[in-house]
């Protein structure tokens, strides 16, 4: 596997599998999505196993081939899940991940493309291309590890930690205020919001199922304890264990009535009203909810590409022939370089 920032891995194919992208078999086991040659150093406890698991158990479920998905993660602990996963695994730079997701899918629309990082990551220094991602409307997902610290860098206070809060790893009260990374994606145009919690596997499995299966830019907020450093939102708090009626602090939307689901695109009225109360019910504090806070579907940038770009359909960059015979470069750029040679200006 790649260790190194920015490096790429391939997945393995199963012993005695014939080679060849168009000959491996379908991965219907979760066995056949775990990298058992990878380290694992997260800290006991973590939620990012919890995370991990549920990825590599939607992935089953989808009935792909290992070598039909590419996981593209970010810098810190989270980054780290692109190695435990038997796939294309590319563990990008700090605050890129999007980046370089949206050039694997721009380039192969049929590669499925799952995008992972933390907070910080995304953010913090990747703020900026969490916003322009959600404008394009891109067709993949993209999972936010959510647990209010930069673990792999000691515990400072990340983009998500409220204002106040002083965990053990903090000298003092966090002085700034914390995104609302459900609210930044309803209003920069991710065109299915959802969030999980990581220690409710099953349920998160079906969220990234269905973040998976939306065609657009799906985002999917994760509530990720770290018992390293944040020991105020730990697996007791989300479970209300320190309120008097012990009632747990998450719940399900769908139990509740919820509905975000956006039925004709179209009505104005519509949208703006399962835009408004997405965004209310991401406001919670006493109460979090877990499920699909809001999903429309819209035209993706690959919809615009295929009308712009009719070849794009059938031969986008990805299927195009880099080398010609004799290994030269399948593209003549000649005129361009006499166009622009100093000779001319």
């Amino acid at each position: 596997m790649a260790s190194n920032p920015a490096t790429v891995s391939k997945p393995a194919a199963d012993a005695g599998a014939a080679q060849g992208p168009a000959q491996l078999p379908k991965a219907v086991n979760v066995a056949h999505w775990k990298e058992e040659l990878a380290h694992n150093d997260w800290c006991p406890g973590c939620g990012d196993f919890g995370i991990l698991n549920a990825v590599q158990m939607a992935l089953a479920e989808t009935g792909k081939a290992n070598h039909e998905v590419a996981v593209f993660s970010g810098i810190g602990c989270s980054g780290k899940i692109s190695h435990f996963v038997r796939s294309y695994g590319v563990h990008t730079l700090h605050g890129r991940v999007l980046a370089f997701a949206t050039g694997a899918k721009v380039t192969n629309p049929d590669l499925e493309v799952l995008a992972i990082g933390g907070d910080g990551d995304g953010l913090g220094i990747g703020a900026g291309h969490f916003v322009g991602t959600g404008r394009r409307n891109l067709d993949f997902l993209y999972i936010i590890h959510d647990n209010g610290v930069y673990g792999l860098t000691k515990g400072q206070a990340s983009p998500t930690l409220p204002g106040g809060a002083k965990p053990k790893s903090l000298p003092a009260p966090n002085i700034n205020n914390a995104v609302n990374p459900l609210a930044l994606a309803l209003s920069v145009g991710y065109t299915w919001v959802g969030r999980g919690y990581a220690y409710d596997i099953k349920g998160l499995k079906e969220l990234i199922k269905a973040g998976m299966a939306h065609k657009g830019m799906a985002f999917l907020d994760v509530f990720q304890p770290c018992p390293t450093y944040n020991n105020i939102n730990t697996k007791e708090w989300y479970s209300g264990l320190d309120r008097p009626d012990k009632q747990p602090r998450t719940y399900k939307l769908a139990d509740a009535g919820y509905d975000g689901i956006v039925k004709d695109p179209s009505n104005a009225k519509e949208v703006a009203d399962k835009q408004a109360q997405a965004f209310l019910r991401s406001q919670e504090t006493e109460k979090l909810g877990l499920g699909v806070f809001y999903e429309i579907n819209l035209p993706t940038l690959g919809d615009k590409l295929r009308k712009a770009i009719p070849a794009y359909s059938t031969t986008p960059p990805a299927k195009q022939a880099i080398v010609a015979d004799g290994g030269r470069p399948g593209f003549d750029v000649t005129d361009i370089m006499d166009e622009y040679s100093l000779k001319n200006f």
